[in-house]
């Protein structure tokens, strides 16, 4: 177990220290997969220039859709007209006696560039104006906003993560670039009162939102980076019990199972379960200094041990309770049961390229060598 000393400029989250929030929303994001090879390296290099880096891939794939026109889709209407369209709304034209004025209610879909998703990508523009620090760039973010809004997109408000905007579902790749660049946009524009040089989240008042994103921060990592080397990645993988004599009712009140993230190498048959806590590994105990958390043990042996006989790759499987360091730099591991279980951490204070090395050395030293 190491000391670790911490950086004069980093932030607090609780008691955990972190030196740039934005590195693990990068890795966290659709964009980290959408980036290409020299992003990925310049982001990591220069974290501090991620949302400079964002609003730059923003505004290229938004000048890409333009210049091929924008997405159209059909948008619910409801209008009084001269002849019918649509459907009639029967209840509104009797209510205002429209017909006695040759008028009727209707509704209708119209095709439409003012859609969910490009409102939500002329939001994410505006915000990206106000959060980067190149001159030109925010002018230009400002000027593809005025344009969007010209080409008939209007500037109704939308919450972040509206679900109107359905980002996931079917589109080009010039479109997945820009919507996930807009979601990363509006992430990294949140309010803060963590010191640097600009604004982000405070997640010490949301902690639900910071454990969620270093877990999703990790798995983004994963995917990203283990495919190449013939690893498969699943993250929030359901975990079926091996169940038998169930009564009727206990399906209903059995809790599910849900590793954060599983990492499959058929190759070599190796299979590692990773959970992720956002808290210090090491807690004050009943007889003794220091002890793991008793309750986190039981949930990685049971991730473990329950689905043994699945699969070929599930007997031996290994597990890792990834948590950031506070104070200290622990890595210990054990076998339980033919099972090896490893107790880590990560320096969240440490330069990119050290958070880097560490993720992978978790997984096979060889990767970074």
């Amino acid at each position: 177990m190491d000391t670790i000393q911490a950086n004069d400029n980093l932030g607090y989250i609780g008691e955990i220290p972190v030196r740039n929030l934005w590195l693990l929303m990068l890795y966290a994001s659709h964009l980290f997969r959408q980036m290409d090879d020299l992003q990925k390296r310049e982001s990591e290099d220069n974290p501090d220039d991620i949302p400079d880096l964002v609003a730059e891939i923003l505004a290229r794939a938004v000048e890409r859709r333009l210049r091929r026109n924008l997405s159209f889709g059909y948008q619910p209407r409801q209008a009084i007209l001269s002849r019918v369209r649509g459907r009639i709304d029967h209840i509104h034209t009797e209510r205002r006696q429209l017909l006695h004025r040759g008028l009727v209610a209707c509704r209708f879909e119209e095709l439409t560039v003012d859609t969910p998703r490009n409102r939500y990508v002329r939001a994410a523009l505006e915000k990206s104006a106000k959060m980067v620090q190149r001159v030109d760039l925010s002018r230009r973010c400002r000027a593809l906003a005025t344009n969007l809004v010209r080409m008939g997109v209007s500037r109704e408000h939308l919450i972040r993560h509206d679900p109107s905007v359905n980002l996931s579902g079917r589109t080009d790749t010039a479109d997945r670039q820009m919507l996930a660049a807009a979601q990363l946009a509006f992430d990294l524009a949140l309010p803060t009162e963590i010191s640097g040089s600009r604004n982000l989240s405070s997640p010490s008042r949301e902690p639900r939102w910071v454990w969620e994103l270093y877990e999703k921060a990790i798995a983004g990592f994963y995917d990203v980076t283990l495919t190449q080397w013939g690893w498969k990645v699943d993250s929030q993988q359901t975990l079926r019990w091996n169940t038998g004599n169930m009564t009727d009712r206990i399906g209903d009140i059995l809790p599910s199972m849900r590793a954060d993230t599983v990492l499959d190498h058929t190759a070599s048959g190796h299979r590692i379960i990773i959970d992720t806590k956002f808290t210090s590994i090491l807690k004050s105990g009943n007889y003794r200094p220091q002890t793991l958390a008793s309750p986190h043990i039981y949930q990685i042996y049971a991730y473990l041990r329950s689905q043994e006989g699945r699969d070929s790759l599930a007997d031996t499987a290994s597990g890792i309770l990834l948590y950031p360091a506070v104070n200290c730099s622990v890595d210990e591991s054990v076998d339980i049961q033919g099972h090896n279980i490893r107790f880590a951490t990560v320096n969240l204070d440490a330069t990119p390229g050290e958070i880097r090395h560490r993720l992978l050395e978790l997984i096979d030293p060889a990767l970074v060598k």
